[in-house]
């Protein structure tokens, strides 16, 4: 057997083995809603989506789980376990799905005002930190976009500086008004 084909061959085990060995990471989720209530004796959370559904949510209580949540909105969020605050408008961030879905942490978004808008992508400038979208009537709105701004991706929750879209995506924005401009607080793709 040629070395070129042994190496390839010992790389490609060695690659194989460390996925068996490796557990496996929840991506990170996020969405946006209201607090219904919260059960600390079930460790239990539920919410009531923008999407006027309600989902119910065990909360993380073991850190032995390895997840994929980006380090600032981490930071910036209170650990499931430890918010309490029923009827606060907050961002959810999560993993699993069905039964199986599991509160991280939660970013309180206070009391508003807040708009939304659902539309297509006309333009996005990642160095600019800004969005434009065109809902169905071809209203164009534009929006900032912060270092707070979360996105939902097709790879979990991401921080705004961060995130890419493309000019004709359909996605809905969640902002509100600082310092007199538009700003998008969570972005998510429709």
């Amino acid at each position: 057997m040629p070395k070129g084909m042994l190496k390839a061959l010992i790389v490609l085990g060695c690659f194989a083995a460390a996925s068996k060995i490796a557990p496996a990471q929840e991506v990170v989720h996020a969405l946006t809603g209201t607090i219904s209530s919260v059960d600390p004796s079930a460790k239990s959370i539920t919410i009531f989506t923008d999407r006027h559904t309600e989902s119910h949510f065990k909360d993380l209580t073991s850190s032995k789980v390895p997840i994929s949540f980006d380090k600032k909105i981490r930071e910036d969020a209170t650990p499931a376990d430890a918010f309490k605050k029923q009827g606060a408008y907050v961002i959810l961030f999560y993993y699993g799905g069905g039964s199986g879905q599991t509160a991280v942490a939660m970013r309180d978004l206070g009391a508003g005002p807040f708009t939304e808008e659902t539309g297509t992508v006309i333009k996005f400038e990642s160095r600019d930190h800004s969005l434009s979208v065109k809902d169905a009537s071809g209203v164009v709105q534009s929006f900032k976009i912060a270092e707070r701004t979360v996105a939902e991706t097709g790879v979990g929750a991401e921080e705004g500086f961060k995130f890419q879209i493309q000019k004709g995506d359909q996605i809905r924005v969640l902002a509100s008004s600082v310092s007199g401009n538009p700003t998008a607080l969570f972005v998510s793709s429709m």
